[in-house]
C-alpha cells in the first residue's frame, strides 16, 4: 500500500523532486492537524490552553528552521535515540525531517487559521452557546468551516513556503532536490545551468499550487 514511499535515496533528478513532494505532502498534513489544534487552543476559554498555544507559536516561529531540523537529527536521534521506528538511515532522516517541518510550519498554520476565526462574527458563537452547544461543538461545526474557507489564500502561501523550506532537509542528509543540486554542483562545472534547472523545478511545483489554491480561495470565499 505504501510502496511509493520506499525510495529514500534515488540519485536521479526526478527522484530528488519526488522526495521533495513527499516531504511537502506529509509535512503539510501534519502541520494542518497540529496548526488547527494550536489555533483552537489560542481561542480556547481555558487560560492554560491559551497560554500553551501562544507560547508555542511565539517560540517556534522565532527559531530558524535549520536549527529545528538539525535538532531533530542531532538532538532527538543521536542524543535521545529517537528513530521514529526506522532502522535505515534514509528512512529515519525522512521521518525526522517531517517531524521538524510539522513542528515549525504548524505555528504559521495556526496564525493563519486564527486570523480566519477572528473574521467570523462574534454573534454566531454567542448564538451557538445560546442553543446549548459546547465550545468544541461551536468551533467544529460553526467557526472552523467558515474560518478555513476564508484563509485558503494564506494557507496556500504557507504551503508554498513549506515546499521551498524542504531544501533544509539536505542538512541532515535527506536526498531531496537541494541535496542532489549540491552534489551535482560539487561534481560538475555548469553551476549556473544546474541552478537554473532546479529553480525551474521548484517553479513547476509551486506555481500550479498557488494558482489552483488562489482560484479555490475565490470560489469558496465567504460572502459577508
Amino acid at each position: 500500500m505504501f510502496d511509493f514511499l520506499s525510495d529514500y535515496n534515488d540519485p536521479t533528478l526526478l527522484g530528488a523532486f519526488w522526495m521533495t513532494v513527499k516531504l511537502t505532502f506529509f509535512s503539510a498534513i501534519g502541520s494542518m492537524i497540529l496548526g488547527t489544534l494550536l489555533a483552537a487552543m489560542r481561542v480556547s476559554p481555558v487560560p492554560l490552553m491559551r497560554g500553551f498555544g501562544t507560547a508555542y507559536v511565539n517560540i517556534v516561529r522565532n527559531i530558524p528552521l535549520t536549527v529545528i531540523i538539525i535538532f531533530t537529527s542531532l538532538g532527538l536521534a543521536d542524543i535521545f535515540g529517537v528513530t521514529m521506528g526506522a532502522s535505515d538511515f534514509g528512512v529515519r532522516g525522512f521521518r525526522l525531517a517531517i517531524l521538524g517541518f510539522v513542528a515549525y510550519t504548524a505555528a504559521f498554520v495556526c496564525e493563519a487559521i486564527r486570523s480566519g476565526i477572528n473574521t467570523v462574527p462574534m454573534g454566531q458563537a454567542e448564538a451557538a452557546r445560546a442553543i446549548g452547544l459546547t465550545f468544541s461543538q461551536t468551533l467544529r461545526l460553526i467557526i472552523l468551516p467558515q474560518a478555513l474557507r476564508s484563509v485558503i489564500g494564506p494557507l496556500a502561501n504557507v504551503l508554498i513556503a513549506l515546499t521551498k523550506n524542504t531544501t533544509v532537509a539536505a542538512a541532515i542528509g535527506v536526498a531531496e532536490a537541494a541535496y542532489l543540486m549540491k552534489t551535482m554542483i560539487e561534481n560538475e562545472a555548469e553551476t549556473v545551468l544546474i541552478g537554473a534547472v532546479f529553480a525551474f523545478g521548484f517553479v513547476v511545483l509551486t506555481l500550479p499550487t498557488g494558482l489552483f489554491l488562489g482560484w479555490l480561495s475565490k470560489r469558496l470565499a465567504v460572502k459577508r
